[in-house]
């Protein structure tokens, strides 16, 4: 038997080197390690959280950011209802890269899916390449909300996650959201939902 309302799966994706993993461990181990080698593929990880009186297990694909894992990690796109672009605040080249993610996203995973523009290593202050101005700039011209985090010291790490929950949650409640047509959601068998008053289906996760 699941103990959750409901499973959303997000995704991670970035260039190579911006931290994705590290958000990753953070967010679910609650520390940091600076000797993470590069994605090859596609990682797991997932956490509990108490949300709005219910129980939202977030499961975490880490995608790799090399160019020569782009076939796979397109592969998972379709079936996220969460998305982090990262970008490393200390490099220009992860910046400019933002929008062809984006628009890798868009093009590949449900027109529901909620996404946060997230600018990492904000504790490098004095090595940032990137203002905060111009990351809000961009995340405003494709229309969704930007962060910054640091994946060091844990600062908004926890922070985004529950963003896209919140948002998930909300589009299921006033019903922008189907569960029985998402792939990235998983209704589960711990109990009804106080928001909805409808008994969980039990479908299974695909993708």
């Amino acid at each position: 038997m699941s103990d959750y309302n409901y499973l959303f799966k997000n995704i991670i994706v970035g260039d190579t080197s911006v931290g994705k993993s590290c958000l990753m461990m953070q967010f679910i181990e609650n520390r940091f390690s600076e000797g993470v080698d590069p994605t090859l593929g596609v990682e797991f990880g997932s956490r509990t959280l108490k949300i709005e009186n219910s129980s939202i297990k977030i499961q975490i694909w880490d995608t790799a950011g090399q160019e020569s894992f782009k076939s796979i990690t397109r592969s998972y796109f379709r079936g996220a209802i969460g998305a982090l672009v990262v970008f490393d605040l200390t490099a220009r080249q992860s910046f400019e890269n933002v929008s062809n993610w984006l628009n890798d996203i868009r093009s590949g995973a449900s027109s529901n899916i909620e996404i946060l523009l997230i600018g990492n290593k904000k504790d490098r202050s004095r090595e940032r390449q990137i203002s905060a101005e111009q990351a809000k700039k961009l995340a405003d011209l494709h229309r969704i909300e930007y962060v910054e985090v640091s994946a060091k010291t844990g600062e908004n790490v926890a922070e985004v996650f529950e963003k896209l929950a919140k948002r998930v949650l909300a589009g299921i409640r006033s019903g922008k959201i189907k569960t029985e047509t998402e792939f990235g959601i998983k209704v589960g068998s711990r109990l009804s939902d106080p928001g909805m008053g409808m008994k969980p289906n039990g479908r299974r996760l695909k993708g």
